[in-house]
């Protein structure tokens, strides 16, 4: 994931493979509490690790509910059979609608019936969201609600430490034209209280986004609760329900997730060898209302075809075809068909979508702002939004897209980098997408393509213990780049060459044959680069990397130019989407001549020298600082002076003198430097 505050996607060209699904989140949070509430436990299969989960999963916690992981992929949960273990706590749900609304409703109705009080409250924006139709619901019932800032929102203060008798007689009457969450809410609490009698609920006016309470029902009778409807506004929990644990339950891929690669695969071209996008984990026969969005996408042109769990797309019609549609089954699945409609034949129109204005953020005001950075022409209304795509490729802009912290935004707006101009795409705050698909981008970018000369790449070279290594880790980290650690494929060369009885002395080294050897072991290298560590044919060999033999064996090794011609495809390999950190001693001047930017680290050898040193007693390794520098002037001469690739700055390089300079001072540097000479630079 990415600490910086943006994340810049270049041109993308084609797409093909496989995707796998996380699971759905409206899945996740209404097992996990029907699950909290059951007699029994549950034993949860590929539940959604998002921030969504894991704010329900800390309330749960704080409830007193039992949470285990007897094997990976599997989530234990000991329900409460209906009986508060706490009495008093107070929960902080962030901004997960799937959470705020059912813990809400359910408990208002332990508290009243079992003389508790809880105070729930979220991050800011969930204090705009309103909750005031789910609110008049529990008081209708007779539970003490309290808004404690604005009457109708989030924080509120659930019972008040007595016992209340609830007013079941009546039909419980809520709205279903602001948000279905408030209706879900209640038909998953009230079994809690529908004991001697049926309870009864009306929806006033039109209920939207009904797939998403057949989900709801669904899941209830999964947990032994079977509702009545009677037409389609009143929903009857039944007397003596009860919930019961299935013991075990799996959650289906999320569908709205795979929203953006069904997308995707009616976007892009093929990679050869491939015929589009397969999404593994959910099918057309998914309980999720948010699978019809691939009626709307073959609608756009779309070729696709289901298994059971499985879908195919591919390219079909080009350009897309412009729609216009009704999105009460889909809200949220929709929004990704306003992106497509920047690439279709004409506008479209997506209507009945006035519950967008009260999700994570008003999603119709946000995807006509950041559409018209694109150059397409919008018009909003309260529940329906027209796009009209850029006129001609001339007309096409590159944008940086604002997400609001709304997952949603940031995963539609990716697929604006498909643009037939070219232009990068900058997502602001990518971390926002943790909310439902924390890979996200690692998985739209494990499927796509792009040009070669379109991947950015930033060189950082410089002398032995300059400083890079850790410099160009942290900037990747900072900007989801690769990283190639060129030092550490010298020194993976020693060290297998050292496991093979292959010496790397500078008299074994003159000879051809010998060389040979090396130059075939360094292309038979199965290396992989894997969260801060350096795997060797499977196995870590991060620590071994990091003694001063395999460092002097590396600078030996990569004078070799057989052993550089081998190694020059394996670091070409690792310019990857979306960017790449390479450093080393020859990256801007060899390797990649024609990087976007090169930056060339000058610190004198005294300073590595004492840097060298204090690393290593640190490390409780004795050290000779003056047996340091002489072995660091050493290298530096045959580095410098060796015939293949010897260590200088580029003439295109920037220099920094880190001597002085902390690390975040030096990486604070070089991402000015970065951004002054992106798409994105202000002038």
């Amino acid at each position: 994931m990415y600490s910086i505050d943006h994340l810049d996607v270049p041109p993308l060209a084609m797409a093909g493979g496989t995707v796998r699904l996380p699971g759905s989140k409206s899945i996740s949070n209404r097992v996990l509490l029907l699950a909290a509430l059951s007699e029994g436990q549950t034993d949860i299969v590929d539940l959604l690790d998002s921030d969504d989960t894991r704010v329900m999963l800390q309330a749960l916690t704080q409830l007193g509910c039992p949470i285990d992981r007897p094997a990976e992929g599997i989530l234990r949960i000991g329900g409460l059979g209906g009986q508060l273990k706490v009495s008093e706590a107070s929960l902080f749900l962030g901004n997960a609608g799937t959470a705020m609304r059912p813990l809400t409703a359910a408990l208002a109705l332990l508290a009243s019936t079992q003389g508790a009080s809880f105070e729930l409250s979220g991050v800011p924006r969930m204090h705009e969201r309103p909750i005031g139709d789910l609110v008049d619901a529990l008081r209708q019932l007779g539970c003490p609600v309290q808004c404690l800032a604005l009457e109708g929102f989030p924080p509120l203060k659930l019972g008040d430490g007595h016992q209340h008798r609830l007013s079941l007689d009546a039909p419980i009457r809520v709205r279903g034209d602001v948000s279905s969450q408030f209706l879900t809410a209640l038909l998953l609490a009230l079994p809690l209280v529908a004991q001697a009698q049926d309870v009864v609920i009306e929806v006033v006016g039109e209920l939207i986004s009904r797939p998403y309470i057949d989900i709801t029902l669904n899941l209830l009778r999964k947990f032994g609760v079977d509702i009545r409807t009677e037409g389609p506004s009143c929903f009857v929990v039944p007397a003596g329900s009860r919930y019961r644990s299935p013991g075990r339950i799996a959650v289906e891929g999320d569908a709205s997730s795979a929203s953006y690669f069904i997308a995707l695969g009616a976007l892009a071209p093929a990679l050869p060898g491939h015929t589009g996008i397969t999404i593994e984990g959910v099918g057309e026969s998914s309980i999720q209302g948010d699978i019809r969005f691939v009626e709307a996408a073959r609608l756009m042109g779309a070729n696709i075809r289901s298994e059971a769990n499985r879908l195919h797309i591919s390219r079909g019609s080009w350009p897309l075809k412009a729609i216009d549609l009704d999105c009460n089954h889909i809200p949220d699945a929709a929004m990704t068909l306003a992106v497509m409609a920047l690439f279709a034949d004409g506008t479209t129109i997506l209507r009945n979508i006035a519950s967008w204005r009260v999700k994570e953020t008003d999603r119709i005001a946000a995807m006509a702002i950041e559409s018209r950075k694109l150059g397409a022409v919008i018009e909003e209304g309260p529940d329906f939004i027209r796009i009209t795509p850029p006129a001609s490729v001339q007309d096409w802009k590159a944008a940086s897209i604002h997400t609001y912290d709304d997952h949603r935004i940031a995963m539609c707006f990716s697929l604006a980098a498909f643009n037939p101009a070219g232009l990068a795409v900058r997502i602001e705050d990518p971390k926002c997408v943790g909310k439902t698909f924390p890979d996200y981008f690692e998985t739209l970018f494990s499927v796509c393509e792009a040009a070669p000369n379109q991947i950015p790449v930033m060189c950082i070279d410089g002398p032995t213990a300059s400083g890079k290594g850790t410099l160009a880790e942290d900037i990747a980290n900072r900007l989801g780049y690769h990283l190639l650690d060129s030092g550490a494929l010298y020194r993976l060369v020693g060290l297998a060459a050292d496991r093979q009885g292959l010496a790397t002395d500078d008299l074994t080294l003159q000879q051809p044959a010998h060389a040979e050897r090396l130059g075939a072991l360094a292309a038979s290298l199965q290396v992989r680069f894997l969260q801060q560590r350096i795997w060797l044919d499977g196995e870590d060999v991060t620590d071994a990397l990091r003694t001063e033999s395999a460092g002097m064996a590396a600078s030996r090794v990569s004078a070799l130019p057989e052993v550089r011609e081998a190694l020059l495809r394996l670091q070409h390999s690792f310019r990857r989407l979306p960017g790449l950190v390479a450093d080393g001693r020859d990256m801007g001047t060899v390797i990649f001549p024609e990087a976007a930017l090169k930056v060339f680290l000058t610190a004198s050898a005294e300073e590595r020298a004492q840097r060298r040193h204090k690393q290593l007693i640190s490390k409780g390794i004795p050290a000779n600082i003056e047996s340091l520098l002489a072995d660091l002037m050493a290298r530096d001469v045959r580095d410098s002076s060796r015939t293949h690739a010897p260590l200088k700055p580029a003439e295109d390089a920037l220099q920094l003198d880190n001597s002085h300079m902390s690390i975040e001072q030096s990486v604070q540097q070089v991402l000015d430097w970065w951004q002054s000479r992106s798409a994105f630079s202000v002038p």
